[in-house]
């Protein structure tokens, strides 16, 4: 066994435990803003839309909806990795395990606490997830592939994206509020810190997956590697501020 051997075993491993203990964290915090009931972030809004109409857990229609963005990957030219492909099942299983185990909250004052771990439960996951650098979620992949397909900025993107998908959530049923609000201006900050406060082997926030917009309306992504491989390599956009 080389020198070198065990740091990288070890790096991996602790790259693995990020990964899907910031996806399993997702899943939680998004359970713990549909208990609150005071508006969901905006794919919770989508899902919890289609899984009123359709009968299904909010879970399932998750996954439903995670694999079927995935396969518009494919026209777009955009590569999974280990991080996508979990992300798929991970954060479905783990919304519909906590919402399974965390009941009904009743009252403001109840439901503003459970409204707020949720959305910081939610940075903290963002912080584990994109640190682990195994490749961007489904739904950012194609905020990011139609970016490289548009010539569009990111920042326009994904508004259009998030906004076309608040609308429909709506008007199936999703649940829209002041939660949708507080998710939206609280976890821009919670994530930097979060992906500082995550960052391996010291690297910066900005090497760890997330998306900058720069003032030419361009924009700088930084690597994740797909693979086992800890060799940060340079890649086109592809990565995520948030593992969607």
């Amino acid at each position: 066994m080389s020198a070198t051997a065990a740091p990288r075993g070890a790096h991996l491993t602790r790259r693995l435990i990020q990964l899907y203990a910031g996806l399993a964290l997702y899943g939680a915090s998004a359970a713990l803003l549909v208990r609150a009931g005071l508006g969901l972030e905006p794919w919770g809004v989508l899902h919890q839309g289609l899984a009123e109409r359709t009968g299904l857990s909010i879970g399932v229609v998750s996954i439903i909806v995670g694999a079927a963005v995935l396969l518009l990957w494919i026209p777009l030219g955009q590569r999974p990795g280990l991080g996508t492909v979990s992300n798929v099942f991970a954060v479905g299983i783990a919304m519909d395990g906590t919402l399974a185990l965390v009941p009904d909250v009743h009252g403001l004052t109840a439901q503003i606490a459970v409204m707020t771990a949720g959305v910081v439960v939610n940075g903290v996951a963002t912080g584990l997830y994109i640190t682990a650098r195994f490749g961007p979620g489904p739904r950012d992949g194609l905020m990011t592939g139609l970016h490289l397909r548009t010539g569009r900025s990111i920042r326009l993107v994904r508004t259009l994206i998030e906004v076309a998908v608040v609308v429909t959530g709506f008007l199936l049923g999703g649940t829209l509020g002041a939660g949708t609000v507080v998710y939206a201006l609280a976890i821009g900050p919670l994530a930097q810190f979060f992906l500082r406060f995550f960052a391996i082997g010291g690297e910066p926030a900005a090497e760890s997956g997330a998306v900058e917009e720069t003032g030419a309306g361009k924009n700088t992504v930084a690597p994740a590697p797909d693979s086992g491989d800890t060799t940060v390599t340079p890649r086109a956009p592809g990565q995520a501020i948030l593992p969607q």
